[in-house]
């Protein structure tokens, strides 16, 4: 790195800025000196450098305002101010104009050599940090959903042109495959966004709970109704409602709920009066509610009043493409809040990470980026400590298959997931393990939101 670093030195006392020049050219770095502010910035119209070092004092433009100039003109560059004229007022003026560090002449060849690294480390970070920006531009423009594949692009397109309707919207897709990011797309790419986006998980409340929190109820209404409580509903008026894991809602409140898609209005618990409210409904679920409404599990004419416009969020494993762009924003999110020297992965992690399944999607791999960055003692991943997380969260699935007494159907849910993880999504494996023939396997498939609507289901037991 250090040979492909350019400085600038600029000094009007010759010899100063030579004996400086030599000693940074002997350490490899490509080096041009300069004795005038004025040749200098002639010459970075053409040929900018990474580094400048210049002095306080000069003879045509004052150090100082030199820095400023460049630092207005190319604030990529990281500036040393030098000076014989060492004070705190010196080095409070050098930096408000702009200048990475400062040193004071004389100094020993040591200390100006450690300055230039710490500036040359400064300047990867930069580019590192440019260079992440852009391919995050290219890759989305939507909230922190990252990806340029074709499947997750055509994602966004989909975002782009109906976010401005107010048409209700259901997205489907695996846990963990960012539903939820899409929905607060959709609410801030659209004229509602000025608004509250107000989300809310179907399983995570009871039903009498969940009832209370949507519509809101009136003092007394039930024990612990101490006072009057606005809804979700209210709370999200000229916003949206967020409508997580809809599958999971009782048949009851399913009722109640269509009936607010029809009339626009609610009735708070134990109240007596309507109240209008004004909300895009945006609902997910990782499960087919096609299939769900078939069964009777679901009501069909709250799935097409919900499903005007369906986004599916394809899982990760259908798009590895984007996992060195998610991997690379993971790094940068969490070696910063986790004071890492983290800053890539070696190319047998990034391998290993490709090749992964990702049962868990882009939230699994979230985490076992966090963890890799914890557990690295290095400035790059390596491919064991990738290999111990990704053991350690198989190891957490099976455990988390049943820590929350869950019930058969779901439990059944999580054992097709890890099996078919674990068998990298091979139909054929997949279904002798578990004991079904592949018709039997598309179907679960299906209905736990696992496939496409759209996939063609086998010819063939």
């Amino acid at each position: 790195m250090v040979g492909r670093l350019k400085i600038a030195v600029v000094d009007d006392d010759l010899e100063m800025g030579r004996v400086v020049s030599d000693l940074l050219s002997e350490e490899g770095y490509q080096v041009a000196q300069y004795q005038s502010a004025a040749e200098a910035l002639v010459k970075f119209k053409t040929d900018l450098p990474q580094i400048l070092i210049t002095d306080h004092r000069m003879k045509d433009i004052d150090g100082l305002m030199f820095l400023r100039k460049v630092h207005t003109d190319y604030p990529s560059v990281v500036s040393i101010m030098m000076t014989a004229f060492g004070s705190i007022e010196t080095a409070i003026e050098a930096m408000k104009a702009g200048a990475y560090h400062y040193i004071v002449k004389p100094f020993k060849n040591e200390e100006l050599s450690l300055q230039v690294k710490r500036a040359g480390e400064k300047v990867c970070l930069k580019q590192e940090n440019t260079f992440l920006k852009k391919e995050l531009n290219k890759s989305f423009t939507l909230d922190s959903i990252i990806g340029k594949s074709p499947a997750i692009s055509s994602v966004f397109e989909l975002i782009k042109i109906v976010s401005g309707a107010t048409a209700n919207v259901l997205i489907s897709g695996e846990s963990g495959s960012g539903k939820e990011l899409v929905a607060r797309a959709l609410h801030n790419a659209g004229p509602r966004k000025n608004k509250s986006f107000v989300p809310i998980n179907c399983t995570a409340l009871p039903e009498h709970l969940l009832e209370s929190e949507l519509f809101g109820h009136v003092k007394g209404s039930f024990t612990g109704a101490v006072t009057d409580k606005k809804g979700l509903f209210e709370e999200a008026h000229g916003g949206t409602l967020f409508l997580d894991e809809i599958g999971d809602m009782s048949l009851q409140l399913q009722a109640k709920l269509l009936r607010v898609l029809q009339d626009r209005q609610i009735r708070p618990v134990g109240g007596n009066h309507l109240k209008d409210v004004d909300v895009r409904i945006v609902a997910a679920s990782h499960r087919d509610l096609k299939i769900l409404a078939k069964d009777g599990k679901f009501r069909e004419d709250l799935f097409y009043r919900l499903n005007v416009v369906p986004i599916r969020v394809p899982p990760l494993r259908e798009r590895p493409e984007d996992i060195p762009l998610l991997v690379e924003f993971f790094i940068k999110k969490f070696a910063a809040r986790n004071n890492s020297k983290v800053i890539g992965v070696t190319p047998e992690a990034m391998g290993l990470l490709m090749a992964h399944p990702w049962p868990g999607n882009v939230r699994e791999l979230e985490n076992v980026i966090e963890r890799a960055i914890v557990l690295s003692a290095g400035t790059l991943i390596e491919k064991y400590v990738i290999l111990g997380s990704a053991l350690e969260e198989a190891q957490s699935n099976i455990e988390q298959l049943q820590a929350d007494r869950p019930t058969l159907e779901k439990l059944e849910e999580r054992y097709i997931k890890l099996v078919m993880g674990e068998v990298e999504h091979k139909k054929e494996e997949a279904a002798r393990i578990l004991g079904v023939s592949r018709r039997t396997l598309y179907r679960k498939e299906r209905l736990y939101g696992m496939v496409s609507a759209e996939t063609p289901e086998p010819l063939e037991d």
